[in-house]
């Protein structure tokens, strides 16, 4: 088999590429906080959808300033099962940061047990806890994979990035699954302790 080799005059001249197919991320709805309790996606409500006309869905929490000055101001989630109640979904989850301070004086990754679950109940943390300074947040995005599945769990990733209270920066990568076959049609966000003071959170479904 010959090896073709391309070198910058070759790469130049090329006038067409072949593509590769790909999904879209198609925009459903836009939740902006105002000292609010929770965020709550519920599909078909309010222009929201989730169930199967998407198998992943994709929400960016942009700017999620807490209230609360002590406690725990974790930005979390959960998920209601079709017919179900209280935002309650069994979850098996793993999380671990990296983090850096303003002063360079620490530097380190490592695994968050208080960010796991196994087989709980509770919302799930989305990042580290946030410092609630005029300029302090967090912002990432949620991965939600076919959550209206009813032959297989419902797998999700995260990625954020935290303003700690201690002046850090913590990036933050959460996985698990909702440990349920029935399908997920509700999606909620809140803070740990006090409530969402401002941002806000967008839902896509990606084709």
């Amino acid at each position: 088999m010959a090896i073709v080799k391309l070198n910058d005059r070759g790469v130049r001249n090329v006038s067409t590429f072949g593509s590769v197919a790909g999904g879209s991320m198609v925009f459903i709805k836009k939740l902006t906080a105002s000292s609010s309790d929770v965020l709550s996606f519920v599909d078909g409500t309010s222009d929201v959808v989730l169930d199967d006309t998407y198998k992943e869905y994709v929400f960016t929490f942009n700017n999620i300033h807490p209230s609360a000055t002590s406690g725990n101001p974790l930005l979390s989630f959960q998920g209601n099962a079709a017919g179900g109640s209280g935002y309650n979904e069994t979850i098996t989850s793993s999380q671990f940061r990296a983090q850096h301070d303003e002063g360079d004086t620490t530097g380190s990754v490592d695994y968050q047990t208080n960010g796991d679950q196994a087989q709980g109940t509770g919302f799930q943390p989305l990042g580290r806890t946030v410092g609630n300074g005029n300029d302090e947040c967090i912002s990432g995005m949620l991965h939600l994979f076919d959550p209206s599945s009813t032959t297989f769990v419902k797998n999700f990733i995260a990625n954020s990035n935290t303003y700690h209270q201690s002046d850090y920066s913590q990036n933050a990568y959460t996985a698990g699954y909702f440990n349920t076959t029935s399908a997920i049609d509700e999606i909620q966000f809140k803070m740990a302790s006090g409530n969402i003071d401002t941002g806000t959170i967008k839902m896509y479904g990606v084709t």
